[in-house]
């Protein structure tokens, strides 16, 4: 293997991040936390895509915006794209038009297949950031069927202001509550519930702790990138056993 064949500028990152226009902390897990990752990333910033921008307006609105930074990561030597908001399941269809590569937007896109998996009579549950935000064209992009049960954080204590209006200091463990609590609800409001997606990108550092209140299986954007990633870059195994019985 003498010979090497290029056509990238830089190599051992596959997945790229299009990341919102943020200075709220970003603690480990979050996924604009670089050291959540268990493989590198590349990342984009989006000027002006704040989360009130996103998340409480239209962010259709931002289309070309994502697209232009979305081509920057490809050329860079990106081979799949990702986004670090849930409510840009409604770029989905214009950003894999346009990037020409695999794109995955939202951990809502999660949903069906984890409806998949589940025993008859359950289904999945969703935690997000702004429930009365979330219209059903973001669940019509994800793919999430319409009747899906829905609990917001909105109400708490922090975690949904913090964010929403990109405070420069957060609360961890008071936006831990607001997570169990939201779950909880989530929970005892809706029957039948066998799993839980987390819209938001930035409940990652929390999804452990749900899972030992509730006692079901969370999925995130972190579940979903690293799924992805796998494909884009699949290890490589050795041809050989390693197995001391066998010199």
């Amino acid at each position: 293997m003498s010979v090497q064949s290029g056509g990238k500028t830089i190599y051992g990152a596959t997945v790229g991040i299009l990341m919102l226009e943020t200075r709220f902390p970003r603690i480990p897990g979050d996924i604009g936390n670089a050291s959540t990752w268990p493989f590198p990333v590349h990342y984009r910033v989006v000027d002006g895509a704040t989360p009130d921008r996103i998340v409480l307006q239209d962010a259709r609105a931002m289309r070309d915006a994502f697209i232009h930074e979305g081509r920057a990561l490809v050329r860079m030597g990106c081979d799949g794209i990702v986004t670090n908001c849930g409510f840009l399941s409604v770029l989905q269809n214009d950003l894999k038009a346009e990037l020409e590569v695999p794109v995955a937007s939202s951990a809502l896109m999660q949903v069906p297949i984890i409806a998949q998996t589940l025993p008859p009579g359950q289904r999945v549950g969703v935690l997000t950031i702004a429930k009365d935000s979330l219209t059903p064209d973001h669940l019509y992009c994800a793919g999430v069927p319409p009747d899906t049960p829905i609990m917001g954080t909105d109400g708490g204590r922090c975690f949904s202001q913090a964010i929403l209006t990109d405070q420069p200091d957060l609360d961890f463990d008071a936006c831990r509550l607001d997570m169990l609590e939201a779950a909880q609800a989530l929970v005892c409001e809706h029957d039948g519930i066998g799993a839980i997606v987390l819209e938001c990108t930035n409940m990652v550092p929390y999804a452990r702790d749900i899972r030992r209140v509730t006692g079901l299986p969370v999925y995130s954007i972190y579940t979903l990138v690293t799924w992805f990633q796998a494909a884009l870059l699949p290890r490589a195994f050795p041809a050989e056993l390693d197995d001391p019985r066998h010199g």
